[in-house]
Parts: structure tokens; C-alpha cells; sequence
């Protein structure tokens, strides 16, 4: 974690870096979960102080296990009793991994083509943010039905038909390019933040229309939610307090259990809470989350909502991507177009009984009501 001083206005910023293989899905806890408070009253953090034991050594380990033995002989008869279910879980793991084998031949079939966004990448990034306001996916939603994550992906189709047709590729209407998307699921019918499912999603950055390549996506995705098994965006942030950190990681660590021959790109969509939160007293204003890269993927997009806005962390490789920046402007255009492709609705007429109490209400004193036309 790095505090970061020195910014615009006095403010700072903190830099958290979590590996994926640290999130067991079950009982993770990012570090902005510990740090984060939903007053400006900070938590009092300071416990009384911890002394370790000595370290025992290895007689003393040996001493200890052999006494153990003796005061609960049926220790023995559980440990046998665990190795015999492991050996079961194993075998169960093994059958659910070769059918995952054949499931992933059959994706293979359909791989995803190639494009701009697969390159050999190295180790330098390149990383670019946009910012963006709830309120608009909402309305875009009002407007032409789905979900607030339809609007996202469609944002995300825009932006990459911007990106490719400015590097000069020929997109045919057909033109697709396929996203890996974790969802976050219920597990049997209790709903978990932490159990998460992988949707491979053919963003058609190949149609020209924003209402259009909405409309697809939507239908693309309506297989899932009528599933029943997604978990809504007002569940997530009920159930896991302040976990998009966590979350994205999730979706990380799901996207590394695939072969990136399946997919071109990986986008996370994680909900967070739309009330302020604050370190130590200072308000945070902004989050951007950003997804590591996989093997041969040049870019890769992550976005929070948080507090009325929804913000963008886009990393690419530093040689495939030197117009990341670009991207993320187009970002931001993209859903511009989709707003103005959703007109607001215009506010519902008052009522025919409620114009009419307005017309015969008392006058005021002092206030003179102006006639219409007569009949």
C-alpha cells in the first residue's frame, strides 16, 4: 500500500496492489474494507499491545505433538478419517476438471479472432482513467429496458469500435469482439458475493448503432439473468460492505482459470456503495480499479460505482497500447452517444382533478391571478 501526496487541491491518494491468488473466495477482506469508514469519525484501531511466545523449538514441537497423542488418542482416527474425504474431494475435483476440459474444447471451436487487442506484452503498463455518472447508465436503461450492466458493456462495445476503427481495422457489421465478464452468482439458494461465474460476452463493436449494439447485448446476456442465479448489484453491496477490491480481484482470479485463446479482453463490473466513505476522516471522492494482464492481452478494462459515479481503470501494455489514453477518452464518448440516443421522458401531466383545485384555490392577498381567454 502506498500513500501517494502532493495532488491538485491538497488531496492524496492511496495505492493498494492485492495478488489474485490471495482472494480464497470465501472469507476475503481487502485492505480498503479495513481502512474505510462510513463517517468522518475515524474508528478507534489502536488495540492494547501483542507480545508473541517464544518460538518453541523442535524438541519442544515433538514433545508437544506426542502429548497431544496421548491426551486425545482419537486424533489418530481423524486425521485417517480426513485423508479418506480428501482422497473423495479429490476424485470429485478431477471429474469436474475434465468436464471443464471438454466444455473448454467445444469454446475452442468458436475461439475468439484476433485483433489489436492480443500482442505480446512485456512488463511495463501504461494506464489511463475515465470518469463517468451513474445517473446516465440509469437513464439509458430507462429508456431502452436491460440493466444497468447491459448500458456498461455497451459503453464498452462503443469505446472499442472507436479504438479499432482509429488503427485503421475494417469492422463488417458482424465484427465482434468477445469479453470475458465475471458475474457474481448464488451458490444454490444462498447469495454470496464470493462465488463467481465467467460469461463470455461478443461485444458488436461492429454495429454502428449505440441503440443497437445495446439491444444485442442485452440479448446476450438475458440467458443469465434469466437464470435466476445473478446476484444483484443492491445484493453485492449489502452483502460484502465495501468489496469492489475484493471483487475485482475475484474476477481476476476467474479470468486466469480460462485459456486467453477464448477471449480478447477482461471486463469487471463490480457495484460499490453510493454513500461517501472516508480514511481517517478524509472523504474519498474517487476509486479506479485496475485488472492485471493476462498473457498475450494488451488491455484490460475495470469499473466501480461508487457514491453516484462509476469510474474506469483502464491498463494496457506500455508497446501495445500506447493510445490508452485514447481509449479511455472514448470511453467516456461512448456513453455520451448512448445518452443521447435516450431522450429523458418528458414529467407526467398533472391531473385533470388537481388542475382543477388549482383553479378554483382562494386567491392570495396581494396576488393577482391573471385570466385566460374566455369561451
Amino acid at each position: 500500500m502506498y500513500l501517494l501526496e502532493g495532488l491538485a487541491d491538497g488531496q492524496v491518494a492511496i495505492l493498494t496492489k492485492t495478488h489474485h491468488s490471495m482472494v480464497d473466495g470465501l472469507g476475503a477482506i481487502d485492505i480498503a474494507q479495513v481502512i474505510l469508514d462510513g463517517s468522518p469519525e475515524p474508528r478507534r484501531t489502536v488495540e492494547a499491545l501483542w507480545m508473541p511466545e517464544p518460538e518453541p523449538s523442535a524438541t519442544a514441537l515433538v514433545l508437544e505433538a506426542i502429548a497431544g497423542v496421548v491426551r486425545r488418542p482419537a486424533a489418530v482416527i481423524d486425521g485417517v478419517r480426513l485423508g479418506v474425504r480428501d482422497v473423495r474431494a479429490s476424485t470429485r475435483q478431477l471429474t469436474g476438471v475434465l468436464g471443464g476440459a471438454v466444455s473448454t474444447a467445444v469454446a475452442l471451436v468458436h475461439a475468439a479472432r484476433s485483433s489489436p487487442l492480443k500482442a505480446k506484452i512485456g512488463q511495463q503498463r501504461r494506464i489511463a482513467v475515465a470518469r463517468t455518472r451513474l445517473e446516465d447508465y440509469r437513464q439509458v436503461r430507462r429508456a431502452h429496458g436491460g440493466t444497468v450492466n447491459d448500458v456498461v458493456l455497451a459503453t464498452v462495445a462503443g469505446a472499442l469500435r472507436g479504438w479499432l476503427l482509429q488503427r485503421g481495422e475494417v469492422l463488417a457489421a458482424s465484427h465482434t469482439v468477445r469479453a470475458l465478464v465475471p458475474v457474481s452468482v448464488r451458490d444454490g439458494k444462498v447469495a454470496t458475493a464470493h462465488r463467481v461465474a465467467t460469461l463470455l460476452v461478443d461485444l458488436p463493436v461492429g454495429e454502428v448503432s449505440p441503440v443497437r449494439r445495446l439491444a444485442r447485448i442485452g440479448d446476450a446476456m438475458a440467458e443469465h439473468k434469466r437464470s435466476g442465479r445473478s446476484v444483484s448489484a443492491d445484493a453485492l453491496v449489502a452483502l460484502s460492505g465495501f468489496a469492489p477490491p475484493t471483487l475485482h480481484a475475484l474476477g481476476a482470479r476467474a479470468a486466469n482459470g480460462l485459456t486467453r485463446r477464448m477471449f480478447s479482453l477482461v471486463v469487471t463490473n463490480v457495484p460499490g456503495p453510493q454513500l461517501p466513505l472516508y480514511a481517517a476522516g478524509a472523504r474519498m471522492i474517487q476509486m479506479f480499479p485496475i485488472l492485471p494482464l493476462g498473457p498475450g492481452q494488451a488491455v484490460s478494462i475495470g469499473l466501480t460505482s461508487y457514491d453516484g459515479g462509476v469510474f474506469y481503470g483502464v491498463n494496457g501494455d506500455r508497446d501495445a497500447m500506447p493510445d490508452v489514453t485514447r481509449l479511455a477518452t472514448l470511453l467516456e464518448e461512448s456513453l455520451a452517444e448512448l445518452v443521447e440516443a435516450s431522450p429523458v421522458a418528458p414529467e407526467p401531466r398533472a391531473a385533470a382533478a388537481d388542475v382543477g383545485r388549482r383553479r378554483s384555490a382562494p386567491r392570495r392577498p396581494g396576488v393577482r391571478t391573471p385570466r385566460g381567454p374566455r369561451s
